[in-house]
């Protein structure tokens, strides 16, 4: 069944690249009039404008930036709150610029998205709100301190902002992708050996593609979801339900970024 998004207004925050373009693609593909949130530098009104969109510089750090592309757009129907940032060092070098920037555009950043949204969907009441969250929510994945913490926090927004508005008919809902070959992790993607070895923990065998976690919030977004509210729905290719390796070199081998049975 074909997701329809037809007469509905859907944001996108940091939706200029990456997991966030993939979404304002599919959601542009099912008719939504899409609106693109993100930085000057990454172009959001050019961008935008190849989906037949309209763009929006925002800094997810602001709120008064936030508000202020929102009274543009007009009330949303559908907010996909996917802006967000990472950076690797080990605990002990972790530097309190680093934490507080860290935490700033991936927690409190969405937690103004979010409340930003509830504020223009109440009245209306209804909505879809979907936020990115990670398998590093759950897990403790070395030398991202930061970045799990603030992926761990958003659990907390989700699960608090399901409980007070669903009475509103607003659904809140999260993904929680794996490794995803995108502008962040482009320099895990251009090492094979490194690559092999992670992937020997994945049942699928390989990393994931942008669109396949847009077509997942698209999904959660739609009127398909519509008895689905505080979920979290991990897109990692199986890799948080394996806890031991599923590739070796006995029954498979390692090609072309992926393992695959011989």
């Amino acid at each position: 069944m074909p997701l329809d998004f037809i007469g509905k207004l859907a944001v996108v925050t940091g939706g200029a690249n990456g997991i966030g373009f993939s979404t304002a693609r599919a959601l542009a593909a099912g008719g939504a009039s899409v609106w693109i949130f993100d930085l000057e530098r990454e172009q959001p009104e050019k961008v935008a404008a190849t989906l037949g969109g309209h763009g929006c510089i925002v800094d997810v750090t602001d709120r008064a930036s936030i508000d202020a592309a929102f009274e543009r757009s007009g009330p949303p129907d559908i907010v996909v709150a996917n802006a967000g940032m990472g950076a690797w060092a080990p605990l002990e070098e972790t530097t309190a610029e680093n934490w507080n920037r860290i935490l700033a555009v991936n927690l409190s950043g969405m937690f103004h998205t979010v409340q930003a949204a509830a504020i223009r969907m109440k009245p209306r009441r209804r909505g879809a709100i979907v936020i990115t969250a990670s398998t590093n929510s759950y897990d403790g994945e070395a030398t991202l301190v930061a970045y799990n913490a603030s992926k761990a926090g958003l659990l907390g927004i989700l699960h608090t902002a399901a409980n007070e508005l669903g009475p509103w008919q607003i659904r809140i809902n999260a993904v929680c992708p794996g490794l995803i070959r995108t502008r962040l992790t482009r320099e895990i993607f251009s090492d094979p050996a490194t690559l092999k070895d992670y992937f020997r923990d994945i049942p699928l065998g390989r990393g994931g593609a942008p669109e396949e976690v847009g077509n997942a919030i698209a999904f959660l977004a739609s009127d398909l979801a519509s008895y689905i509210t505080g979920a979290a729905l991990v897109v990692d290719g199986g890799q948080m339900a394996a806890k031991f390796g599923t590739w070796n070199e006995q029954i498979a081998e390692f090609a072309d970024d992926h393992w695959k049975l011989r």
